[in-house]
């Protein structure tokens, strides 16, 4: 009876100190996830008070979180807009992975990690945060601009990735050989291919033999049958994130609308839950020996997130101004990268405290550098042009020096032409 009021109490404590900060970060215009993080890092191991008696439940709640942010994921999508982003914007996400991946995997390797640390840490730097972004997108008004539908299709095709690239770090992390991971990325393949030939050609039965009415039921049947895929892809370390995923992206219609509705409180409650345990489960002080490390990285796939945007936007066809903004927009990184290093932890530990900075540095930079890449880009190229344009000015009139009655003022302006 002890352990149950314990439970309790903490359970209630953590989801209550949750909700105030979410109110908080939404009062200030900041995204949750660092806060979370932050108190999560405040009340695990090495913290100020430790949460001894809901760690167990904590655990499964982190569990069911990837699942449900995974499973609103697929919901957002139908199969037949996968299969057009993939079709169109494959080149910028081969170009996003070479650019953004390759750090992460470089730095692995400096670190001393070896391969399945360096695989690990490429994916936490390659994924953005498709949560914030969105949030970001929504919150300035650019909903309708003409870079947001190629931010979406980088999104998507990352989004699409990480059905290939989850089983495949899972093969790695289970210590697999090269046959067993090759099975493992065929099966994951395989599974990808079905799953979204099943939702073009028959997923209007699948949706209709979910559908129902009454609201209870549907979350029953949705809920149900994720939790139980999920389960069985894991069974074939296919990843149950994956099988989420896929079950979201066979729902379509009025189906997907419904449990999108009915699943999205349960999703930012154990989502939140899942970004308090990550924090729980990394020791704050592994953190300031790797904020160097984390920062230069910070830095690093700042740029590279930004050349990935300009390079999509140009390949659509939008100017310059909104190149410059697509890129600041994918900067910011958040729950896939966390996902991430949550798989891997178990097998490389000094994954978490480096993840848990470098994801704190991009998810508060993220915003800012949605805002402010397109002014300040704009600023510079202006300052570069009027430089270029001096020299182009003086020798291309190579007249002789005037005398001192011929002298006169400048017309206003024409340096900045």
């Amino acid at each position: 009876m002890h352990d149950t009021t314990a439970l309790l109490v903490e359970l209630g404590s953590v989801i209550l100190g949750l909700g105030i900060i979410g109110r908080f970060a939404g009062r200030i215009g900041l995204s949750p996830i660092p806060l979370y993080l932050l108190a999560g890092l405040a009340f695990g191991e090495g913290g100020l008070l430790p949460l001894g008696a809901s760690e167990e439940f904590t655990a499964i709640g982190a569990e069911i979180g990837v699942i449900l942010l995974l499973l609103l994921l697929g919901l957002e999508y139908s199969a037949s807009e996968l299969v057009t982003s993939l079709k169109t914007q494959y080149p910028s996400g081969a170009v996003d992975f070479a650019l953004n991946a390759t750090p992460g995997a470089i730095a692995g390797l400096l670190l001393g990690w070896g391969p399945v640390g360096a695989v690990a840490l490429a994916g936490v730097t390659w994924i953005s945060s498709s949560g914030v972004i969105a949030k970001v997108m929504t919150d300035m008004g650019r909903l309708g601009n003409r870079e947001t539908p190629v931010i979406l299709g980088v999104l998507v095709i990352e989004d699409l990735a990480m059905a290939v690239y989850l089983p495949l770090l899972t093969a790695m992390l289970a210590g697999v050989g090269l046959a067993g991971g090759s099975i493992a990325l065929l099966v994951a393949l395989g599974t990808v291919g079905f799953v979204l030939y099943l939702a073009l050609r028959h997923g209007r039965v699948i949706s209709r033999a979910v559908s129902s009415d009454n609201p209870e039921m549907l979350l029953l049947v949705v809920l149900g049958l994720t939790v139980l895929v999920a389960g069985v892809a894991q069974q074939l370390q296919v990843s149950a994130a994956v099988g989420a995923f896929l079950v979201g992206i066979a729902l379509s219609g009025e189906v997907a609308e419904g449990a999108r509705k009915l699943l999205t409180p349960l999703r930012d409650l154990f989502a939140a839950v899942f970004f308090v345990f990550f924090g729980l489960s990394t020791n704050p002080a592994e953190i300031p020996p790797v904020l160097l490390p984390a920062a230069l990285l910070a830095i690093v796939t700042v740029f590279t997130k930004i050349g990935t945007g300009w390079y999509a936007s140009r390949r659509a066809g939008v100017g310059p101004r909104g190149r410059w903004r697509a890129g600041g927009t994918l900067v910011a990184r958040g729950e896939f990268s966390i996902v991430i290093a949550g798989l891997a932890v178990a097998t490389e530990p000094r994954i978490g405290p480096i993840a848990t900075a470098y994801v704190l540095i991009l998810v508060i930079v993220g915003p800012l550098t949605a805002r402010w890449t397109e002014p300040i880009a704009s600023k510079l190229q202006g300052v570069l042009a009027g430089k270029q344009t001096k020299p182009a000015v003086a020798t291309a009139e190579p007249e002789p020096m005037p005398s001192h009655d011929d002298l006169t003022p400048e017309p206003a302006g024409r340096d900045s032409d």
